[in-house]
């Protein structure tokens, strides 16, 4: 049986602030401001999402208001400036949205908001509807489960398949997040590959390996 919460629908806000296409842009910053979030899912029809509007987007308005564009303004920020002048969501919006789906892993969550730069995502089922939004701070819940769950988990999910005819028990201490193993296994060619399933567990912030080989009669004469 799975314990850790390997995906993102362990971790997601259920509960989302959204806004509709035609919000106004003082209805959206006063939602930001209301609820404390930095971007909020535009949606469209029973709830598929569209766009994203964030902080980011509206403060557009603000950097070009003192400005005069001319045709040396970059190409690129053409579509920025464009949005500077919205008055609804749909104006303001980064579309497509940068979307997720809950049962993507915590991993894939995390490399999707690296690589775009974001701090929150959408969740969305196949049909595009909203499910839930998963934050950073969603994403690092995992590093506040029990260390004493972790030691368990370490022992029933790796430890226990991988030497089920162990003589003595291997030693796992879990401290802060940190999982130190200890003990002597027939084949030390295993070390790494316990290394790396005990840091995919997650919650694990480090290991330390302390496993040996075992002693047999010939090593001692």
């Amino acid at each position: 049986m799975r314990t850790s919460p390997h995906i993102v629908s362990d971790v997601m806000t259920h509960t989302v602030v959204a806004v509709g296409r035609d919000a106004s842009f003082k209805d959206i910053v006063r939602i930001m401001q209301q609820w404390k979030v930095s971007a909020l899912p535009v949606l469209a029809g029973e709830g598929r999402v569209i766009g994203v509007v964030s902080e980011a987007d509206l403060l557009l308005k603000e950097e070009f208001r003192d400005s005069d564009p001319d045709r040396f303004t970059h190409r690129s920020r053409l579509s920025d400036l464009a949005r500077a002048g919205g008055l609804t969501a749909a104006d303001l919006m980064s579309t497509p949205a940068v979307t997720v789906h809950a049962d993507a892993t915590l991993a894939q969550a995390a490399r999707i908001m690296a690589q775009r730069r974001v701090k929150r995502l959408p969740v969305v089922g196949d049909e595009g509807l909203l499910e839930g939004v998963v934050s950073r701070a969603d994403l690092l819940k995992v590093f506040l489960r029990d260390d004493a769950e972790i030691a368990d988990e370490v022992r029933t999910e790796i430890l226990s398949p991988l030497f089920p005819a162990q003589p003595e028990p291997l030693g796992v201490e879990v401290t802060d997040g940190v999982v130190t193993l200890t003990g002597r296994i027939g084949d030390t060619s295993l070390v790494p590959i316990v290394a790396r399933l005990v840091r995919s567990v997650e919650g694990v912030v480090d290991v330390d390996m302390a496993l040996t080989g075992r002693m047999t009669v010939r090593d001692v004469g």
